[in-house]
């Protein structure tokens, strides 16, 4: 398969809300997931990848999520995700803007690596 053609099943997986569907079939054993917060800045391996997912929903009412891309280059491909949440400790609500950068080897994400407005 193409990074294209992965791309575009994993955007037609996250548009239809199956964000763990999607890291469960295309992560690699050794994924490493980036974020850009000093609290939880990289996660190792699927295992820990799982984890931060199920963190991140536990901690969040998902209200809307829309999902632009992919826009590809070679083995990496960028997507633009808008997501309309509640943060459930405080209650608040926020429009949180963000993109993934994926990359691909052996058609396995080997590095997901996030961006977010401040």
């Amino acid at each position: 398969m193409t990074t294209q053609a992965i791309a575009e099943k994993l955007v037609s997986l996250w548009k239809a809300g199956k964000f763990m569907e999607s890291g469960e079939t295309y992560w690699d054993d050794a994924v490493v997931s980036i974020e850009p917060s000093p609290d939880a800045p990289e996660s190792i391996g699927k295992e820990a990848a799982r984890g931060k997912g199920q963190w991140w929903e536990n901690a969040h009412d998902v209200h809307s999520v829309q999902v632009d891309g992919p826009w590809v280059n070679g083995d990496q491909f960028t997507v633009r995700f808008t997501m309309d949440v509640t943060v459930k400790e405080t209650g608040v609500r926020l429009t949180m803007d963000e993109i993934g950068l994926y990359t691909l080897r052996g058609g396995r994400i080997v590095e997901e690596r996030f961006f977010y407005n401040s």
